[in-house]
């Protein structure tokens, strides 16, 4: 059985809808595809919830239209604009002598616990980067290992509630309700690297129309992310100032002529800014001076980013550039050089099955890495935003019921004393299966709701 999943990535420039169905292998097929220009947004910022809903809505419709699908929940990105993050760490003593998903889950939540998050920002992703074993430290996955004691740090990616609560109204204003928020730079890391890079440590910078957003990954999660407000749009603002001519008349001459390799002293005729019936010549040494100038101070101010993040020596595989902004030509070339010749890479999406050609080019990255996290493509364990623990070796599964408010009822006169919300609980249920004993039974049982706090006090 499969499952229909939509996937949008609401960026500044774009909206962009995927829908793709996941079948039990995880194996991805793209099925349907719309992408509309974005209104009532400015450097990942939504500045206007009606018209970010138009947008949205106008790219699912289309994408629904291709599809032939009636999906009715997405998952969506959030920019690294609204995104602040910090390290924490948990300790739990086992209750058995053998790691499970729940105390995976236990001492997760401890990290939580001991973070200090202000009251105003909600956990988006919680990615534990090292687990240890009793003495034994960087453990990669401890699922099933014999021990009397377990640790975690994590790396814990927040958001200002009302920025998230923002974008859930835009989302839903288009007709479509959010199942999953994933960060722009953690999806896109997703859709371009492999585990090579992953293992040696690599720096992701997904370069927009009007911001860039850096992940650094190391090992096996995410250790580090920052945004900076700065894109491709810029280097066309810069243009529209220095040749003073129109923004789109700048678009095209930065589409067209917009290479670091090549300095030409060819003229041009472009008009006038508020006459365009006047033209006057310009030199392409100009235009090329003014988009050398942005670039390079662009990648700048992304090396320092870099530098201090402290990682920078963890960066083994380099540098991996991909976003509509990534496709100038001779960019690569020049970041090398800014990166302190480290290795620099300009990335597409990886391929999958049904892609549609436009899709494959580096600004849709954050798009297909949206569907891949949803069939289990992130790291081995995560607490998403609805403060499920993933595993990536859980089981996708479908929808069967038709009525999911009957079902609902049901539950809550089956289980009148969970300590959770019912709705968060069943929409878990709908997307996974993990092999254990379900964390609504135990926590059914006054015993064992009294066990797991006294094991986490001591």
């Amino acid at each position: 059985m499969s499952k229909t999943v939509l996937a949008i990535d609401i960026g500044s420039t774009k909206v962009c809808a995927i829908i793709a169905q996941i079948d039990d292998d995880k194996k991805i097929t793209v099925i349907g595809a719309g992408i509309a220009k974005s209104q009532g947004l400015k450097r990942g910022t939504i500045t206007n919830i009606e018209l970010a809903s138009r947008s949205i809505e106008q790219a699912v419709t289309d994408a629904k239209r291709v599809s032939g699908s009636a999906v009715e929940t997405a998952v969506v990105s959030m920019s690294g604009s609204y995104a602040k993050s910090l390290d924490s760490s948990g300790i739990v003593n086992l209750t058995s002598k053998e790691v499970s998903i729940k105390d995976i889950e236990r001492v997760m939540q401890t990290s939580l616990y001991n973070a200090k998050i202000p009251n105003e920002y909600e956990v988006l992703h919680a990615l534990p980067y090292n687990f240890k074993v009793d003495e034994q430290d960087f453990i990669d996955d401890p699922l099933g290992m014999n021990a009397s004691r377990l640790e975690v740090e994590t790396h814990i990616i927040t958001t200002q509630k009302s920025s998230l609560s923002n974008l859930k109204k835009a989302v839903k204003g288009a007709g479509i309700e959010v199942e999953n928020i994933i960060l722009n730079g953690y999806a896109s890391a997703i859709a371009v690297l492999d585990e090579s890079e992953k293992e040696l440590g690599v720096a992701v910078i997904d370069m927009g129309g009007t911001s860039c957003n850096i992940v650094i990954h190391v090992g096996n999660s995410i250790r580090y992310n920052d945004f900076l407000g700065v894109g491709s749009n810029h280097v066309t603002n810069d243009l529209s100032m220095a040749l003073h001519t129109p923004l789109n008349v700048a678009n095209n001459i930065k589409l067209t002529y917009g290479s670091l390799n090549d300095e030409s002293t060819d003229l041009i005729e472009i008009p006038k800014i508020g006459d365009e019936n006047a033209k006057h010549e310009v030199s392409l040494a100009v235009v090329h001076d003014v988009i050398l100038a942005r670039v390079e101070e662009t990648l700048m101010i992304l090396a320092k980013i870099i530098e201090n993040s402290g990682l920078k020596d963890q960066i083994g595989a380099g540098v991996v550039l991909t976003g509509g902004f990534a496709k100038m030509e001779g960019i690569k070339e020049y970041a090398s050089v800014f990166f302190d010749s480290k290795p620099v890479r300009i990335a597409k999406p990886k391929e999958l099955d049904g892609l549609f050609e436009n899709l494959r080019s580096p600004e849709y990255a954050c798009a297909v890495g949206l569907i891949m996290h949803t069939a289990g493509g992130y790291t081995p364990y995560e607490v998403d935003v609805n403060k499920r623990v993933r595993h990536s070796n859980e089981n996708i599964v479908e929808k069967k019921s038709a009525n999911l408010k009957e079902e609902i009822a049901l539950e809550k006169n089956q289980n009148d004393e969970l300590p959770f919300s019912l709705d968060e609980e069943k929409k878990e249920t709908n997307i996974v299966n993990i092999t254990e004993k379900s964390k609504q039974n135990d926590m059914n049982k006054p015993l064992s709701k009294f066990w797991n706090w006294a094991t986490q006090l001591f």
